[in-house]
């Protein structure tokens, strides 16, 4: 399996870990204040006592399994760029490696604050709510409560598709949109709407990269074949006539 195809399904998995955390968020968890500036700690904390299994796994996907994937995407589009233009390719990978960092630290902060707020409740409600505070800040502040580092990378990769042609227009035009709207999410007035944006577009760009790296792959390996396929001698061809 070629590293093009493993990086479509890696954008595949990306976009499905958004997905799953937006459809938890405005389902099960959708009285607890996620994704607004005014979550319910004390709430958060209950719901977490009463179901510890759904918040890990909820961390654990949208965190840790979109880092792991991320990683493997970020390192497939700086090769895919690598010799069209090196210098992006440098900087998309630098940038990329970075926010899956970001993203995965996170993730293991929400999941210690969650197993730690469970384990403190039993005893002392109210530390546990104030631990699970200030872990939630961290959290957040690596990347749970902005989109800084997620909107460099993709408005860098957008960048560099617009100058090296690298995918199509449609592709680029979505990842400036949904990189910009990554970088807005660092103004307190625009935060949630601009993180809105960048959730949903980075849904649209994940699956509109998977796709064309896993269908250009699969179109592209014949062309290579005959590409890399020896000539024959015409000497040869005289005689088999």
């Amino acid at each position: 399996m070629r590293l093009d195809h493993i990086g479509g399904i890696a954008a595949l998995t990306c976009a499905g870990t958004y997905i799953f955390g937006f459809a938890l968020l405005v389902t099960v968890l959708s009285g607890l204040g996620f994704g607004t500036n005014e979550v319910d700690a004390a709430a958060v904390v209950r719901f977490s006592v009463d179901h510890t299994a759904i918040m890990i796994t909820w961390n654990t996907v949208i965190y840790i399994v979109n880092a792991v994937a991320l990683a493997v995407l970020v390192v497939t589009l700086a090769g895919r760029l690598k010799s069209r233009a090196p210098h992006w390719s440098a900087l998309t990978r630098a940038f990329g490696l970075i926010w899956s960092t970001l993203v995965l630290a996170a993730g293991m902060i929400a999941n210690v604050a969650t197993e730690r707020a469970v384990s403190l409740a039993e005893r002392d409600f109210d530390r546990a709510v104030q631990t699970w505070d200030i872990l939630h800040a961290v959290e957040l502040g690596l990347g749970g409560g902005n989109e800084i580092a997620g909107g460099v990378w993709i408005l860098c990769v957008s960048l560099a598709g617009r100058v090296r042609p690298a995918f199509g227009k449609a592709v680029v035009a979505l990842g400036l949109l949904t990189g910009v709207s990554g970088m807005l999410t660092i103004l307190p007035p625009l935060g949630e709407l601009a993180g809105s944006v960048f959730g949903l577009g980075a849904i649209a760009w994940f699956i509109a990269v998977g796709l064309r790296l896993i269908l250009k792959t699969g179109t592209a390996a014949p062309a290579t074949r005959r590409r890399n396929r020896p000539p024959q001698d015409p000497q040869s061809l005289i005689k088999a006539d």
